[in-house]
């Protein structure tokens, strides 16, 4: 089955929306800059809505170790994703000092970006595979912006994997096929507003991952 990790929860309706609908991870965005950021008081009221249900991840750019202890102070956090500049050695001292696994995301343009992953591979859990930021953006992530899906087909990722970038309810079943990805990530392609998740997209974006892994 496709792991679903909706990112960018911010609202009760979003959290409700996605918990229903069965994604197994919910991101929070604990990166002031961006429309869907979170305090750890917001993420912390978000979660306590439902005792178990999707993994929490908090998602963090370039982060201090203060950061992440107030974040997982508040919040009950399964994963840490790291969506900055962190080096190896930077996810692996978050990792050793948190003592939670830790998902890197790397920004993939062309087939050259996949060198990455080596370095990186012992120290993480997980990888994120988003699309480069457009020239001009703000945001490491959250852009709408996709790449080659095809440029992962076939190929070895040393560490389970969620690909990112561009993906919505209309697209998502044409990039597993694509991709071979076994996990999606979505944000801006379930939102009706900038940062403004819509439950209908995010029920209908989990439905078209469950339904293509079926296909097969």
């Amino acid at each position: 089955m496709t792991t679903v990790k909706i990112c960018g929860i911010s609202d009760a309706a979003g959290f409700d929306a996605a918990a229903a609908a069965g994604a197994e991870m919910v991101g929070f965005v604990f990166y002031p800059p961006s429309p869907r950021a979170v305090t750890p008081e917001g993420a912390a009221a978000l979660s306590a809505r439902m005792e178990d249900g999707p993994l929490r991840v908090g998602l963090f750019v370039d982060p201090t170790d203060e950061e992440i202890a107030a974040a997982l102070a508040a919040v009950p956090l399964g994963l840490i994703q790291l969506h900055g500049a962190e080096s190896p050695e930077r996810c692996a001292e978050i990792r050793a000092r948190f003592g939670l696994p830790v998902m890197k995301a790397l920004g993939i343009g062309d087939a050259a970006d996949f060198a990455a992953l080596e370095a990186y591979a012992p120290v993480v859990d997980r990888f994120l595979l988003d699309a480069k930021p457009p020239a001009g953006a703000s945001l490491p992530g959250g852009n709408a912006a996709a790449f080659d899906w095809g440029l992962t087909a076939g190929r070895v990722i040393p560490r389970p994997w969620l690909l990112a970038g561009g993906l919505t309810p209309e697209t998502v079943a044409r990039a597993i096929r694509q991709s071979g990805a076994a996990g999606v990530d979505v944000s801006s392609g379930v939102e009706r507003a900038r940062g403004v998740k819509d439950p209908g997209r995010i029920g209908a974006f989990v439905r078209a991952a469950r339904d293509a892994a079926q296909a097969g």
